[in-house]
């Protein structure tokens, strides 16, 4: 049985293989930055288009399930499709990057890194910081907010806070951070 480590990274590949840029966002992108937890999906961020989406979609094989068709719409609508590996369990959301300028910077400021022992795309601990406090503020999850805090925890120094400053009024998210850097500075 495939881990849901190696079913990420097979379709990071097989994005790869045709020529989608991505990007590993979202708790597996925390878990890289700040403190590990369990979860149960992944998520990344592409670049993708209708062709490009076809060759995807032949290169998964028989191990998953997409729906195409589905995946076609929310290129269109500029939404979320997702593609679940049949064995593992393991639903890895595609999330189709957003016309904005935070989302813009963001996927330039992506780095690659060893995972698993290949290169894949990942979100700085930055961008993930602030996405976290986005996603906590829109669904109130203090879950996303406890990620985000712990990434500032095990970032420390090396976290570039005049970038999150700058980016967390326009996100709407700078009572957050706020409270999270009290936090983080308290020890709390």
């Amino acid at each position: 049985m495939k881990s849901q480590d190696e079913v990420l990274c097979f379709v990071a590949a097989r994005l790869e293989q045709c020529s989608i840029a991505y990007m590993i966002v979202g708790s597996f992108a925390s878990n890289l930055h700040g403190k590990p937890r369990t979860t149960h999906d992944a998520d990344l961020v592409v670049e993708i288009d209708a062709p490009r989406l076809e060759k995807f979609a032949q290169a998964l094989g028989d191990d998953f399930y997409f729906d195409v068709e589905a995946a076609r719409d929310a290129i269109k609508k500029n939404i979320m499709s997702n593609v679940l590996h049949y064995e593992s369990g393991l639903k890895i959301d595609l999330i189709v990057r957003k016309n904005r300028a935070f989302s813009r910077s963001e996927f330039q400021r992506r780095f690659q890194d060893d995972f698993l022992g290949r290169p894949c795309w990942i979100a700085t601990a930055e961008d993930t910081l602030l996405a976290k406090l986005e996603w906590s503020k829109m669904g109130a999850s203090e879950r996303q907010y406890e990620d985000a805090v712990n990434i500032a925890k095990v970032q420390g120094e090396k976290l570039e806070l005049g970038y999150v400053r700058t980016w967390a009024p326009e996100l709407q998210v700078d009572d957050l951070l706020h409270r999270l850097l009290a936090e983080v500075q308290s020890g709390s």
